[in-house]
């Protein structure tokens, strides 16, 4: 009973010149997980990230080398030439020499260096997360542009269907002014519909350009056509279907969530290394000497004072040192710790709650998606029925044009509406996967296999068992 509908979609079809995903051969579409492959090797974004982690995870051993010993070597040349006036007359002296030196000092009790330490492996764990989260959100992402295209593809289908549709009109109204069935105002009323159908076909098809670039922007590709996903795809509630159940494992689980715990860890270490100001430290130091006696400065020396030749020393101890008064320097940093943790544990607080909103919610958009495809589906039929009876009734004279351009407004608006609901369906459930810290590549793994290498939105825009559906319902069998 889809007659019309699919005389429109042929003429639609047959009309235009931007059918994108017909006029590429299927096996030239590209899939979603190749689409994520691409992304994972060419978004920017997810290189900058990576560099990111990069830089951060050095401060690992930059703290560490706090911690370890510090070997150093030097050498010194000197020319020192000495004059002296004395009663008995002038002594001109010059002398020259070559030492060499190595330092070597070993930190024994540091406690600031260590908290650092501490401080700095977990920024270096929360860093690792964050990537973890940049890197989730890529398939997220991925997934979205994928299907944005295939939106407006499908949405471009239903308004080209929807232009040919008024078009039929308008030569149906045209046809019957000409033989005295309708006045002008018919035909005026058929072509502003057609018109505006006309210009919504123009800004579906920069919409599906628009959608194809966002691809290229996120791949670094460009693609010229992509597989769509199939109708059979199973629509079904979250497993489990217990909005609690969801929100315990994004607690545990949400990448987000755990790269801000080690946020707070690390602003806890800070703070025990500001603490650590006010304490003594304590380093073993050891320095060894050899050069000439006169560029050693050993002459001062009344037991070297006659020798003119090499010399060594050695010095092995201990040094500590204990802080007194810094001019508040130190405790204007603890103050500050203290200030930055708090913030940094608030921060934790507004995600954790912003994280159980989003999981609650996103919860309940996929249950309510479930229900509003079979329902959008539906929709399409009993529009479709009444645009039937609108027709008929304009023919027989009991309702006018205006009746049939709204039915058939109501009619494609309805079907927009179902894919529309489709796509908001995948990607619900990614995000609420995402939120719960679960999503991953094999996600997109499990949707790939319902998509359709011959895909082609102007005939696939629709179940296919659409035409069926609508006969079963005026024959007054609505279980079908």
């Amino acid at each position: 009973m889809l007659r019309r509908l699919s005389l429109a979609l042929a003429v639609a079809s047959a009309a235009s010149g931007m059918a994108w995903a017909a006029d590429a051969p299927a096996g030239s579409k590209t899939g979603l997980v190749t689409v994520y492959n691409e992304a994972v090797k060419n978004n920017a974004d997810l290189a900058a990230a990576r560099a990111n982690y990069g830089a951060i995870s050095e401060v690992v051993p930059q703290a560490r080398a706090g911690l370890l010993p510090n070997l150093s070597a030097g050498a010194d040349m000197t020319n020192t030439d000495t004059q002296v006036d004395r009663s008995i007359g002038d002594l001109d002296s010059s002398r020259s020499g070559t030492s060499y030196r190595a330092s070597l000092s070993q930190p024994l009790f540091r406690a600031d260096r260590w908290f650092q330490y501490q401080a700095a492996k977990a920024t270096n764990e929360q860093a690792s997360l964050a990537l973890s989260a940049t890197e989730q959100n890529l398939i997220l992402q991925s997934a979205e542009t994928y299907f944005a295209v295939l939106r407006a593809q499908d949405t471009l289908a239903s308004t080209k269907a929807e232009e040919a549709a008024f078009k039929r009109q308008l030569d149906q109204a045209n046809e019957r002014f000409d033989v005295g069935l309708s006045d002008k105002t018919d035909v005026l009323e058929a072509q502003a519909g057609y018109d505006t159908s006309r210009a919504n076909r123009i800004i579906a098809e920069r919409n599906v350009q628009d959608a194809f670039q966002a691809l290229v922007t996120l791949t670094n590709n460009e693609y010229a056509a992509i597989e769509g996903i199939q109708h059979t795809l199973p629509i079904l509630v979250p497993v489990p279907n217990d909005a609690k159940a969801w929100v315990d494992t994004a607690a545990q689980q949400n990448l987000n969530l755990q790269s801000s715990n080690f946020a707070v860890d690390a602003a806890e270490e800070t703070l025990r290394q500001r603490k650590s100001g006010h304490a003594p430290t304590l380093d073993a130091v050891a320095q060894y000497q050899k050069g000439d006696n006169d560029s050693l400065g050993f002459n001062n020396s009344d037991a070297l004072s006659v020798y003119d030749g090499d010399a060594e020393q050695t010095t092995i101890g201990l040094q500590l040192n204990i802080p007194i008064y810094s001019g508040g320097l130190t405790s204007s940093q603890v103050r500050e710790a203290y200030q930055t943790l708090t913030q940094t544990e608030q921060e934790r607080e507004s995600l954790r709650r912003q994280i159980v909103e989003n999981t609650r919610n996103l919860h309940r958009a996929v249950n309510t998606d479930v229900e509003t495809v079979q329902a959008r589906k539906q929709s399409i039929i009993s529009n479709q029925s009444a645009l039937e009876a609108t027709e008929i009734g304009y023919q027989v004279g009991t309702r006018n044009i205006v009746d049939v351009l709204d039915a058939q407004r109501q009619l494609y608006s309805s079907v927009r509406n179902y894919n529309d609901a489709r796509y908001d369906y995948i990607i619900n459930n990614l995000r609420l996967k995402q939120a719960a810290g679960t999503l991953a590549p094999s996600d997109l793994d499990a949707l790939s296999s319902f998509l359709k290498p011959d895909y082609n939105p102007d005939q696939d825009f629709l179940p296919p068992d659409l035409a069926k559906a609508a006969e079963a319902q005026l024959n007054g069998n609505p279980e079908y």
